[in-house]
């Protein structure tokens, strides 16, 4: 069964900003879920054929629906593998309506863990014809109040993020969630994190992400 991410990220500015936040989703009953650290390399796709086809005996036979899915009719597709704290995840996301598939509100997501090495997996994917696009790093605190997932994390480039996520298998419940998360942000007094600004910063950290991967460096783009 396919799965749909609606999650809006905030941008905090500073470690002031994130125990502030902390503490007020502490205060509403927000229970701590896990704290890791992680890597996270971006990789872009040119042929989605061969993809498919050099994956297709890796993909857990529960999930191969939902891989084809993605595959066969997304618009566009952001791919990536993940490192946290030695758990090796191939991740795949899609665009809902006009959203990016690296960044947008509504997506549709995969998720499955890989038993190999991230090295490993990279070069599968390198082999699969995927170029890098870029390498990142953050560390991260996830958290649970009722339905919703809130992170809090510290990105190499951009400094300290929130991020508030709800998860459907209905895609006609986006907007709904969305509205929900939007009016729990309300309450808590962070704001949403600008689509076209989040763009910007995308691009320059795509960019530049050498100068930035695994160490604490923050840029500014407005």
């Amino acid at each position: 069964m396919s799965t749909y991410e609606i999650e809006i990220k905030s941008l905090l500015g500073n470690a002031e900003n994130a125990l502030r936040l902390k503490d007020k989703i502490t205060a509403k009953g927000a229970k701590l879920k896990f704290k890791n650290r992680q890597l996270n390399h971006y990789f872009i796709l040119s042929d989605r054929k061969k993809f498919q086809e050099k994956f297709a005996t890796l993909i857990e036979e529960s999930k191969k629906d939902a891989f084809n899915k993605i595959l066969n009719d997304a618009r566009e597709i952001s791919i990536r593998t993940r490192d946290t704290d030695g758990k090796v995840l191939l991740v795949l996301k899609a665009s809902i309506g006009d959203d990016t598939s690296s960044n947008g509100v509504s997506r549709l997501e995969f998720e499955q863990a890989m038993k190999m090495s991230l090295d490993n997996l990279d070069e599968r994917l390198l082999d699969a014809g995927l170029l890098y696009q870029a390498k990142w790093s953050r560390e991260r605190e996830e958290y649970t109040l009722g339905d919703t997932q809130i992170c809090l994390d510290k990105n190499a480039g951009y400094g300290y993020l929130a991020e508030f996520e709800k998860i459907s298998d209905n895609p006609a419940q986006a907007q709904q969630l969305k509205g929900e998360l939007y009016s729990l942000m309300s309450e808590l007094e962070v704001v949403e994190l600008p689509q076209d600004r989040l763009e910007r910063m995308f691009a320059f950290y795509n960019s530049n992400w050498r100068d930035y991967y695994g160490t604490d460096r923050v840029f500014n783009v407005e």
